[in-house]
């Protein structure tokens, strides 16, 4: 449950960071962050297994990038189911956003709350 929990602050920390940087990118405040977060958690729960069981060729053919695209397009869906509350002007910033969202949650996930982790365990 805690690993739960902290992927959704990261996935969080790294929508705010996309809206702060790009103007096609909006999120209105921080709980609609959250949300956004919460929505696309379970959206790669329980879409994207499916979708990527769909596209398996496509996947294969492109070496996997395709992965950006079902991204891409789980973060649309995200926006739409949203409101005005979480715009993205156009796929095109939806792929930039997804792979950006991708390295950051890595990122973070790798250099920041992995060390906390380890360090908590030796304490």
């Amino acid at each position: 449950m805690m690993s739960w929990f902290v992927s959704l602050l990261i996935n969080t920390v790294a929508l705010m960071v996309v809206a702060g940087y790009f103007d096609g990118f909006h999120i209105e405040n921080i709980s609609a962050a959250l949300l956004a977060s919460v929505l696309l958690s379970l959206f790669n729960v329980f879409l994207k297994p499916i979708l990527v069981l769909l596209t398996l060729p496509v996947t294969i053919f492109s070496l996997g990038l395709f992965l950006i695209v079902i991204n891409a397009a789980l973060l649309s869906l995200t926006a739409e189911l949203m409101g005005s509350s979480f715009n993205i002007d156009g796929f095109g910033m939806a792929l930039l956003a997804a792979v950006i969202i991708s390295l950051l949650n890595m990122f973070l996930t790798n250099f920041v709350w992995e060390p906390l982790k380890k360090k908590r365990k030796r304490n």
